[in-house]
């Protein structure tokens, strides 16, 4: 009998669970997770920290769903070593567990950059569920913050701190909000929504310098010498994938873990998805790109050589109190090969921005423009020729639907 083992019990690793279990129903399949709750939707912690969701509904499946479906879950199981020569793992207690093929989906961890006062009470990373709860928990006594990072996650804590009636600044190291999905422009009109529903003050081209305070947080200290007073310093400021056990057991490693296009790493019988896997030398750090990379190792692994991995199209989607954004592929694509077409209405917070090359989307932004998303995402993924439709893609009156549907 084969027996299927996974490291990490995020959505790379239950994705893959459940597809190996369906493909392969005579075999073990065992998930270890070092923390202690099972599979729970990360990118919804926000939405628990502001009140809007309960514990129980961050969890993707209730307890009993792994074992009707023949998957072995271990909780508050930190595997300490991997030894592929033996096709052997060791748990933190001392115990060793036996596979037939193994899945590394360990993800990513916080990335702290070494400011002084960062080991202070009341200073924050937001990764886990328990992140989630010690921030909810110190909130209540606080009523002001700063959120060190703008980009997706900062953004989303920082209006969840503000749904709990604290007051929010917001640091941005770059010279504007989200810098990975957005240009200038598209951020300039997200900052001003932002602003006007209670996130201020919003500063951009700003470096942290220290963290102030005597053991509490206290606020933060820009390079510039401007203080910004928290009492609660949120640092968000993107991940590192846990490459700590493959780098020990001899696989090769780069910012990730080296895959090919079966998700295989460079030791027979061990595959990689999700944070930690690095494909053509890229790690992708989204939903989309894990659930892919998971299920096609998943395949590999029960049947090696039944799937291929060619990429993910980037794909980002931020709500904050009634702006909704959504950044495709190279949403900020520039270049000499490069048409931009934009659209730009501050008065509505809409905008709307399409990269093209040789007449075929490469990237799209769309903030307040929920309804062309899935048309746009289609016209980007088939690479379809719109250099007829050039001129109209973003008018108003334009039939975009039955462009991307032709």
């Amino acid at each position: 009998m084969r027996r299927y083992v996974i490291v990490g019990n995020g959505v790379a690793g239950i994705t893959a669970a459940q597809t190996i279990a369906r493909a392969d129903p005579s075999a073990e399949v065992h998930v270890f997770g070092a923390e202690p709750f099972p599979y729970y939707r990360r990118p919804h912690l926000w939405k628990f920290i502001a009140g809007e969701l309960e514990q129980e509904k961050l969890y993707f499946r209730p307890q009993d769903w792994y074992a009707k479906h023949n998957i072995h879950l271990h909780l508050s199981a930190r595997v300490t070593a991997l030894d592929p020569a033996a096709h052997s793992l060791t748990l933190a207690g001392g115990r060793t567990v036996d596979y037939t093929r193994l899945l590394l989906a360990t993800g990513g961890r916080s990335f702290v950059p070494p400011f002084e006062g960062r080991e202070q009470a009341g200073v924050f990373t937001l990764r886990t569920l328990e992140d989630a709860q010690a921030i909810k928990a110190y909130a209540r006594d606080a009523s002001t913050a700063v959120v060190i990072g703008g980009g997706l996650l900062g953004l989303e804590t920082a209006r969840a701190l503000v749904a709990l009636g604290l007051h929010v600044a917001v640091i941005e190291f770059f010279p504007h909000l989200m810098p990975r999905q957005l240009d200038k422009e598209g951020a300039a009109v997200l900052q001003a929504h932002l602003k006007s529903v209670g996130l201020h003050p919003i500063l951009t081209g700003a470096k942290t310098k220290a963290i102030l305070g005597d053991g509490h947080a206290a606020g933060v200290l820009l390079a510039r010498g401007r203080i910004v007073g928290g009492e609660l310093v949120l640092i968000s400021t993107g991940i590192r994938s846990r490459i700590e056990l493959a780098r020990e057991a001899g696989l090769e490693v780069n910012r990730g873990v080296i895959v090919d296009e079966q998700l295989r790493t460079s030791i027979p019988d061990v595959f990689a998805a999700g944070d930690v896997a690095e494909f053509a030398g890229q790690v992708y750090g989204i939903i989309p790109a894990a659930v892919e990379q998971a299920r096609i190792a998943a395949a590999n692994m029960v049947a090696e050589g039944s799937a291929l991995y060619t990429g993910t199209v980037m794909t980002t989607s931020l709500k904050v109190v009634g702006a909704d954004l959504t950044c495709l592929g190279d949403a900020t694509a520039e270049g000499d090969a490069v048409v931009v077409l934009r659209h730009s209405d501050k008065t509505t917070g809409t905008y709307k921005r399409l990269a093209l090359r040789e007449g075929k989307i490469v990237g799209a932004i769309l903030l307040n423009d929920e309804q062309d998303v899935p048309h746009f995402k289609r016209l980007l993924i088939t690479g379809r020729d719109v250099s007829t439709y050039q001129d109209r893609l973003l008018n108003e009156d334009f039939d975009l639907k039955a462009v991307a549907q032709s």
